[in-house]
């Protein structure tokens, strides 16, 4: 087994869904501006219902998009904006399992003015990419 499957799980297409985090034990967020600004909204869900916002420190950075250096942005609450910054138009945060509250076992990421890629990561047990659970509820 290679990357996918033995060490993490990737949502293409992430804005706006939840994923569950029962089968990893974290999960981290990529986003690229596309409009000049990106704003990135996470909140936590009991499988998709019950949302509320997730207000924890997901260690944001921001780099370029091409590759360079990451750069730790402020915390922002629930709320991550990049914006008005024309050099670092990438940015990634994590969360982990254990930071959602007791119930919660989703995460989901609402991204304005940008694209959002999601890497599961930490997976409790790897499989073949084929027999990987559904990532989304």
């Amino acid at each position: 087994m290679r990357g996918l499957g033995r060490v993490f799980n990737v949502i293409p297409a992430a804005s706006g869904v939840h994923i569950p985090l029962t089968n990893a034990s974290a999960i981290s967020f990529v986003t690229y501006e596309d409009d000049g600004t990106t704003i990135a909204t996470i909140k936590e869900s009991v499988d998709g219902a019950s949302e509320q916002a997730l207000d924890c420190d997901v260690y944001p950075h921001k780099a370029p998009g091409v590759g360079g250096t990451w750069t730790a942005m402020a915390e922002q609450d629930d709320t991550l904006a990049l914006g008005g910054d024309t050099t670092n138009d990438c940015m990634v945060f994590t969360v982990d399992a254990s930071q959602l509250s007791d119930g919660f076992n989703c995460v989901e990421v609402t991204v304005d003015g940008g694209i959002c890629i999601a890497l599961l990561h930490d997976l409790t047990s790897g499989r073949k990419p084929a027999n990987l659970p559904r990532n989304v509820v």
